[in-house]
């Protein structure tokens, strides 16, 4: 397509697959946008971002800078929740152009009576725009350089700064340039910082060997929020299949007290709209989702898309299944896995349309009825992308306070295309990286390429799907280590207890797999125990909600230390007001020693001017007045997390 636009504009960051799927904030955040723009010629240009939210009529706009090499960038500010349209302009300013030419005359001594005539003219084209004051002055210039005799005035007016200042304020757009329109979704803080803890509803009674209950995990409120948790994530509380339910640890047998696995919902007491009789009742959920928010959390709720095979589902809609020839229903399978008591949904279903309508209206079900706006959804890559693009954005069009987590373990390329498609944070591959190296590197990817702006990360060193390597027969120091980068690294995290901070990590032999899981049986805790690591998490839960800079995952960088055992990176918040410095000791048996480079010009010190460093875990304090810094960590306490004060 052609037209008489001199200026090109390509190159434009953020962009999601060139601009098909919104860029991801929250609310008062800045969004950078950087493009190359450039014209023809010698001609002085200038570009701005133009930006409204979705239900604006008016367009705000916020003037580009020039960088190097036909660079520009600007950054808008998102003040509330929804959809915000965005786009460039740019256009060759006569007037600057005109200003700029005249200055360059007047230098070399020419004489510019022409020119200011010329420029009479564009300041008057302004005129209509500027503020009262403004206008007093460009009728001042307007007549100075239309009288002979004021030339030496209209000259210094003319290359004024404040007349500069007006030209810029007031452009004189040529032939514009447009970009297309696009777009970023804003969601509330939570999207972008959060601490969430799980635990089974069912074990959560104080009596060895009866099914907890919703009033139970009420007396446990107290606890997770004293340790700081924001967000209290409850495996699925539907009833549970009978029809080939799982015994202990994953047999295919189960014996008569066998509760199953949570996973496999629904039977003839109800399906995903119901609750476990068990756990209680309608009523007693929603007065713990009220009594969970007194105490500063939301519950964020499993949303699984499977049925058990005594689902009322399947009865009643059997085309939502698929039925092999033999006449039996397909359960689902990963090979060799095999999962007997769970149907998958089969969205290649003639009745699809009904059966997204289900989907959503269950969703929409536990928002309106219950106050729920967290869900925590499973094995999303194992249904259709497109669906979970539709769905999502139909929930958040009525009810844009709810968030969704995608629990999917997988290929990189569909985690990305999930929160492509709108989930709001990500499980991700944090459980298995370990070492130096591998964590840089992750963390690189995460917050130095396109995937900072759509992949929010949620790490979490543990899940009852996954009991690690690292963490099997691991030691205090280790729950320590990982605990603390997890959520120092990330700003989103959570671990599921109390199997974490009690140690239990006994496992399937040659299995990252719980042994004697709560994912088949109860289990009885001691709910009252606490110990170093109850308290350590407690302190660091605590510290992420008071130093800024931890509250966002994208703001990192990784100091010099020459000892692979020891990890350093600084953090600041975007005003640059809280600035923090993180040391991990790796080695979860031996102390380790080494010298950190401290990021001078990121904290805009000298070599010799002191910056005071106050640990936030000891409140030990010392001052740094050298580039590079001594460290010793031992596994007893592995971590420093310095604040700085310069």
């Amino acid at each position: 397509m052609y037209s008489q636009s001199r200026v090109i504009i390509e190159n434009i960051t953020p962009l999601i697959n060139n601009g098909e799927y919104p860029v991801k904030s929250v609310v008062n955040e800045t969004v950078p946008v950087t493009a190359d723009i450039f014209a023809d010629g010698h001609d002085i240009i200038a570009a701005s971002v133009r930006y409204k939210h979705a239900k604006e009529n008016k367009w705000k706009e916020v003037r580009m800078q020039p960088n190097v090499n036909d660079s520009w960038s600007a950054a808008f500010t998102v003040s509330k929740q929804g959809v915000y349209k965005y786009k460039i302009e740019a256009w060759v300013d006569h007037g600057l152009n005109w200003q700029h030419g005249i200055t360059r005359k007047l230098e070399d001594g020419q004489t510019v009576t022409s020119e200011l005539l010329e420029g009479a003219l564009y300041l008057e084209s302004i005129m209509k725009d500027a503020a009262a004051t403004e206008t007093t002055f460009l009728k001042d210039c307007v007549a100075s350089f239309r009288h002979p005799g004021a030339y030496p005035k209209a000259v210094e007016m003319a290359i004024s700064h404040k007349l500069h200042q007006l030209l810029t304020k007031y452009p004189a757009k040529g032939i514009l340039s447009e970009s297309d329109e696009y777009s970023t979704y804003v969601d509330r803080l939570k999207a972008r910082f959060s601490t969430w803890y799980e635990f089974f509803p069912r074990s959560a009674s104080q009596e060895e060997g009866r099914h907890g209950t919703f009033k139970d995990c009420e007396q446990l409120l107290p606890r997770v929020a004293n340790m700081g948790f924001d967000t209290l994530y409850f495996p699925p509380i539907h009833p549970i299949g009978e029809v080939n339910r799982k015994g202990k640890n994953n047999t295919t047998k189960a014996n008569n007290d066998d509760v199953g696995s949570t996973w496999g919902i629904g039977s003839e007491k109800g399906g995903h709209k119901d609750i476990h009789p068990e756990l209680g009742s309608l009523a007693d959920f929603k007065a713990l989702v009220k009594l969970a928010e007194k105490h500063g959390m939301e519950i964020a709720m499993d949303f699984a898309l499977q049925a058990a095979p005594d689902h009322p589902w399947v009865k009643e809609h059997p085309e939502w299944f698929k039925w092999r020839p033999d006449g039996t229903v397909q359960y689902a399978e990963n090979p060799p896995k095999k999962y007997q008591d769970i149907l998958p949904i089969y969205f290649e279903s003639k009745d699809w349309k009904n059966l997204w309508k289900e989907m959503l209206e269950t969703a929409l079900y536990w928002v309106e009825t219950c106050g729920i706006k967290v869900f925590r959804v499973d094995n999303p890559h194992t249904k259709p992308f497109y669906f979970w693009g539709w769905l999502i954005g139909e929930v958040k069009k009525k009810h844009p306070d709810v968030l969704f987590l995608s629990e999917a373990f997988t290929r990189p390329k569909v985690m990305h295309q999930l929160a492509k498609q709108g989930f709001t944070q990500s499980y991700t591959y944090f459980t298995w990286r370990n070492t130096k190296q591998e964590l840089i590197e992750y963390m690189e990817e995460l917050t130095k390429t396109d995937q900072r702006y759509f992949f929010r990360p949620n790490f979490w060193p543990n899940t009852p799907d996954i009991n690690p390597w690292s963490l099997q027969g691991g030691n205090e120091a280790i729950h320590l280590q990982r605990y603390f980068l997890a959520a120092t690294l990330s700003s989103n995290t959570g671990i599921y207890g109390p199997v974490f901070e009690q140690m239990v990590s006994d496992a399937l032999p040659g299995k990252e797999e719980y042994l004697d899981s709560e994912k088949f049986q109860l289990r009885h805790w001691d709910w009252k125990k606490e110990n170093k690591l109850t308290t350590l998490i407690s302190k660091i839960n605590k510290i992420r909600k008071e130093q800024t800079s931890l509250q966002q995952t994208n703001n990192i960088k990784f100091l010099a230390v020459e000892n692979d055992q020891l990890l350093a990176y600084y953090k600041y918040s975007d005003d640059r007001e809280n600035e923090t410095i993180m040391i991990v000791n790796l080695d979860p048996y031996y102390g380790q020693k080494g010298w950190i480079q401290l990021p001078m010009s990121d904290l805009g010190i000298h070599e010799g001017q002191q910056v005071n460093v106050t640990d936030q875990i000891t409140g030990s304090s010392y001052i740094w007045d050298k580039e590079w810094n001594f460290v010793e960590l031992h596994p007893a306490l592995p971590f420093h997390l310095f604040k700085i004060k310069k």
